[in-house]
């Protein structure tokens, strides 16, 4: 069965886009637009190099609370954006676990950290430690951590299944990862202003009671996932056991605030209705 909410993307402002859901099993739910297209992740890759460094800390290459980054920071620190590192400037706004301060800047030096532990280069570790066992050949790291990544839907559905049911990571460390780090911490979430708390976990976003948010009215607190300012998203909501991913080429901006929560409540309608 393929889900009718997925041809939703049609109706979008953008040149090419390409979307699937993937339900908790595995499966495949639905899946619209050529899935087999290259598109810039943007920020959708930090998701695929914090899997990366979970792996590292499963392998004992590096600890979580170990010394990472600015002075008094911890590799957990960066993962959780509260390194107090700047946007993207390796610049130290604020001490280590007191804002929620998003930066690229900190997952680039993440990046630099996992590469010196486990003499391999970030992007190389990336494909040897996620990308291969799942996989991903149509996915590529060349550059940042935080932005550089490239893949398709088909490639990313193979990621949203190993996040809903682990085969590289214990769940539990998944489970961790996808559970509030330093709970209570406000700052700005990218696009969508200041938030009180701005919840995330260990290098994903999590949902909780965020309002505006990019994902959907009716998706549940416990959902998590990231955005890309390339216009690029994946969620995924353990309450309706599935994981939705949808890449384009157009540039985050209006045009996905107004269109990206409809379409996820659409598809969590649907799936709710199947």
């Amino acid at each position: 069965m393929s889900l009718q909410s997925l041809a939703l993307i049609e109706n979008w402002p953008v040149p090419t886009a390409a979307a699937a859901v993937v339900r908790a099993d595995g499966t495949v739910a639905g899946s619209h637009g050529p899935a087999g297209h290259r598109f810039p992740l943007a920020s959708v890759t930090k998701p695929l190099a914090a899997y990366a460094a979970l792996v590292a800390y499963e392998e004992g290459a590096i600890e979580l609370d170990e010394p990472a980054g600015p002075e008094g920071a911890t590799v957990r620190h960066l993962l959780a954006h509260t390194s107090g590192l700047a946007f993207d400037e390796h610049r130290v706004m604020s001490a280590p676990g007191e804002r929620r301060l998003y930066s690229n800047a900190g997952f680039e030096q993440l990046g630099d950290h996992i590469a010196k532990a486990t003499e391999i280069p970030f992007p190389e570790y990336v494909r040897q430690a996620v990308l291969e066992p799942l996989g991903m050949t149509a996915t590529t790291l060349d550059g940042s951590p935080a932005k550089d990544g490239v893949s398709t839907v088909d490639d990313l559905v193979r990621f949203a299944a190993e996040l809903q049911a682990p085969r590289l990571l214990d769940p539990r460390t998944v489970a961790g990862a996808t559970a509030v780090q330093y709970p209570g911490t406000k700052g700005v979430l990218p696009g969508y202003g200041h938030q009180n708390p701005n919840d995330w976990g260990l290098g994903f976003e999590i949902r909780d009671g965020k309002s505006p948010h990019w994902t959907g009215a009716s998706s549940s607190p416990r959902t998590f996932g990231h955005f890309g300012q390339s216009g690029t998203f994946l969620w995924v909501d353990p309450v309706a056991g599935a994981a939705c991913v949808a890449l384009t080429d157009r540039a985050f901006g209006p045009w996905a605030v107004e269109a990206w929560p409809p379409f996820t409540d659409a598809v969590l309608a649907e799936l709710r209705g199947a």
